[in-house]
């Protein structure tokens, strides 16, 4: 049995390192991946609202833990309703990721 339960635990280990060196743990949208940290933000859109100044901010965020479970809502709209934004300006995130471990994908809205 004891052989049976290594090889089981040596075949996810493989798993493992297969799915974090294809990139499968990390961040899918960054505008450069680094094999060991990823710390990289980037615009995703604009409107033609023109910016204002009452700008706020709002961010949600989505995090993964080992690549195997995610949760969060890094949703448009979430981040303007944490903020209470009705009218967006820009849309941009921040990508963070360390060694496939912990990834962090955040969107963040401004807007009035």
């Amino acid at each position: 049995m004891v052989r049976y339960v290594s090889k089981i635990m040596v075949l996810i280990a493989i798993l493992f390192c297969a799915a974090h060196l294809t990139g499968c743990l990390a961040v899918t949208q960054t505008p450069a991946l680094g094999l060991l940290y990823t710390n990289a933000a980037a615009p995703i859109t604009a409107t033609s609202t023109a910016p204002s100044d009452k700008m706020l901010k709002g961010t949600a965020t989505v995090t993964s833990y080992l690549g195997l479970v995610a949760t969060g809502d890094a949703s448009i709209a979430a981040a303007a309703k944490n903020a209470g934004i009705t009218k967006i300006h820009t849309v941009d995130y921040h990508s963070e990721n360390m060694l496939g471990i912990i990834a962090k994908y955040t969107v963040i809205v401004y807007g009035e």
